[in-house]
């Protein structure tokens, strides 16, 4: 059976700050920016909701204005993003070369911003350290917005650093972690999944619950990201980020209101319980590599042999880990937290496996797969795999597959957080405490892993991965598209 929903919660395109707005895109010519950033620009300013929006770009590469106009008209064109706002930005747009950790560029930078600033880092970590570092002795407009895009430091104690850096420019609340895989369509469906459906709130606990799994398995390969991905790996670029966030939704107990310091509050009460299961990350954790192999019938070269790689980091591009969230609702379930490149099929789901019922009657037969609830990303959709009565012997059971479409949002995740940042609503960005936590509970595996405690096992491009992986493949029902 399979039903859509085909009302979404829209919102009004004047809710914007009508006053004038800069955003200022720092790496504005890099890949983030080309590929994810300015499409979700355009569609934002595509719905009138910031009238009176100038975008100033910057970077390294020493482009002239026509050179920045070209690369924002393709990228809002590419998204779709049309009318006579679209066009006003992009008449408007400039673009001024420069190192941002250099206090005279930083300086030349600000002097061209007007109006209330909204300053996007589209940086690597350490390039976003060294420039937050530069504008303290500089300083910034009032009012003035950070966007910071994840990871969040490179360890624990880069990231509280950070924090402390980022808290001599702006109060916390002017600055928005951003955490694109989560963009409010997708929070608020699992919101209202949890906590607007009786049949499903009081299941979604270690009395029912035999384990949850969150999985992103990706066809793709490395796809020319070596200059990021290459530093930071599977575990980094994927667990320590977005899906300890989707663990936070799934795991917290309900907020009073939908209010950001509620709901922040809550996903950080979840973190501050997560810890890897047993405090054993050699035993729970696993790590891989894609060696060459056909995907979709297409040949992927091994990870080591991909330009600009270098083979002698051991750079995982699978990562497993298996986390225990200590709290009264969850304690003893475990979570098994699982992201990889260059596998069988493409996979991105929350599924929360449901117990065996206390006894099954002797006379009913072929009962062989536990209950799952199915949460998908990209579609955002939901899926109920239950065992009911099929055709022929009405004593035999079978598997059946209910799917439900959930309602799509009006923006593409970078859409809404770039709104966020815009309207001055932090719902969607990532607390300091949090960000600092997330490092906390994969802090184990990494110093784990450089050890060589866990070792890194090579696995076909086009396979399920690591023969020895902790989380036995489910065909991904809920996420077919």
């Amino acid at each position: 059976m399979t039903t859509s929903q085909s009302g979404t919660a829209g919102h009004p395109a004047d809710r914007g700050d009508q006053h004038p707005q800069t955003l200022l895109l720092l790496g504005a010519t890099g890949d983030l920016a080309d590929r994810l950033l300015l499409p979700g620009l355009g569609r934002l300013v595509a719905t009138g909701a910031q009238p009176n929006l100038t975008l100033l770009g910057s970077g390294t590469d020493d482009w002239d204005d026509e050179r920045w106009r070209r690369r924002v008209a393709d990228a809002f064109a590419a998204a779709g993003a049309t009318g006579p706002r679209v066009k006003e930005v992009v008449r408007t747009t400039s673009y001024l070369p420069a190192d941002v950790t250099k206090e005279e560029d930083l300086r030349r930078l600000l002097s061209n911003c007007h109006d209330q600033l909204v300053i996007f880092f589209a940086l690597p970590p350490a390039i976003t350290a060294q420039a937050a570092a530069a504008l303290t002795r500089i300083g910034l407009p009032p009012g003035t917005r950070l966007m910071l895009e994840k990871p969040f430091g490179t360890d624990a104690v880069s990231a509280r650093s950070l924090n402390e850096v980022l808290a001599r420019l702006v109060p916390e609340e002017q600055v928005y972690r951003i955490d694109h895989f989560l963009g409010k369509s997708t929070v608020m469906n699992i919101l209202g999944l949890r906590f607007a459906n009786r049949i499903f709130e009081p299941m979604l606990s270690s009395a029912h619950v035999a384990c949850v799994d969150i999985v992103f398995d990706e066809t793709l390969g490395l796809a020319g990201r070596a200059g990021y991905y290459d530093g930071a790996g599977a575990l980094i670029d994927m667990v320590q980020s977005h899906l300890l966030q989707v663990l936070a939704l799934i795991a917290m107990d309900a907020p009073p209101t939908l209010d950001a310091r509620d709901l922040r509050g809550r996903k950080a009460q979840v973190l501050r319980a997560t810890r890897v299961w047993a405090d054993d990350p050699a035993t729970w954790s696993r790590r891989g590599r894609y060696a060459e192999g056909e995907v979709n019938g297409k040949r992927l070269p091994g990870y080591a042999d991909e330009p600009g790689v270098d083979p002698s980091r051991g750079t995982e591009t699978f990562a497993e880990v298996v986390l225990c969230v200590d709290t009264w609702r969850w304690a003893g379930v475990p979570f098994r937290l699982r992201t990889g490149k260059g596998l069988a099929a493409r996979r991105k789901e929350a599924v929360v496996t449901f117990k065996q019922p206390p006894r099954v009657p002797s006379g009913l037969i072929g009962y062989d797969q536990p209950d799952r609830l199915r949460i998908g990303f990209g579609p955002d959709r939901l899926g109920l795999d239950v065992n009911i009565n099929g055709p022929g012997n009405p004593l035999e059971l079978g598997q059946a597959h209910l799917v439900a479409d959930f309602g799509p949002g009006g923006l593409p995740p970078y859409g809404e957080v770039l709104r966020g940042a815009f309207d001055g609503d932090p719902t969607l960005s990532v607390r300091g405490d949090t960000a600092e936590d997330c490092w906390r509970i994969i802090a184990p595996v990494l110093d784990c892993w450089r050890a060589g405690a866990v070792p890194l096992r090579e696995y076909p491009a086009g396979s399920w991965g690591p023969e020895d992986s902790l989380l036995i493949p489910v065909p991904a029902v809920a996420t077919e598209g």
